[in-house]
């Protein structure tokens, strides 16, 4: 059975993006980018939102690799290379290694789960707070940049009421501290 992990990076204040939805986190440079791309490659299914899955698909496209470094483009090729499942009621089609499900986000989880083995990648508030309610998340990995944005879209959904406990901590490139943990039951 496969662990379910929610890992973004976001702000000291808890936002992944900035006030008027733009990034507003700076670009991760070679040697942080190299963990998000160990990180993929061990994604053996990533989950993706409508949302989030419309900026991660800047890394299909071959033609970005003209434009790219080494490390830019061993992600892209990780990513490209990973299985993915969209779940979106307004996409009509996704791209290349990737499933588009519209209705059963739970239940399509839940399967996958139950037939995958390693670790399941979800990337995305809504749908990571909708998997979260229904107890799916094994692990969360925020990914603390030292930067505050003063608001934008969270990390954790308004609403969402978890307990944790911590997994561990870790201090990466450019100030980014990894703080994991589970549910704690």
């Amino acid at each position: 059975m496969a662990s379910i992990v929610y890992a973004m990076l976001m702000s000291l204040d808890g936002y992944i993006t900035g006030p008027q939805q733009e990034f507003g986190l700076p670009i991760p440079e070679a040697e942080l980018h190299r963990h998000f791309n160990q990180l993929m490659r061990q994604t053996s299914v990533a989950l993706y939102g409508r949302r989030m899955y419309e900026v991660m698909r800047y890394w299909d496209s071959p033609e970005r690799e003209q434009d790219s470094g080494d490390v830019e483009m061993d992600f892209a090729h990780a990513w490209r290379e990973t299985p993915k499942v969209v779940f979106s009621t307004t996409l009509r089609e996704v791209g290349p290694n990737a499933r588009l499900v519209n209705s059963g986000a739970i239940e399509v989880v839940r399967s996958l789960k139950a037939d995958s083995d390693g670790e399941i990648g979800v990337a995305g508030p809504t749908l990571a707070a909708e998997l979260a309610r229904s107890g799916l998340i094994d692990e969360y990995r925020l990914y603390l940049h030292p930067i505050v944005l003063g608001g934008g879209k969270p990390y954790f959904q308004q609403g969402l009421s978890l307990r944790l406990k911590p997994l561990g901590r870790e201090s990466l490139p450019q100030g980014v501290t990894l703080l994991r943990y589970a549910p704690a039951g």
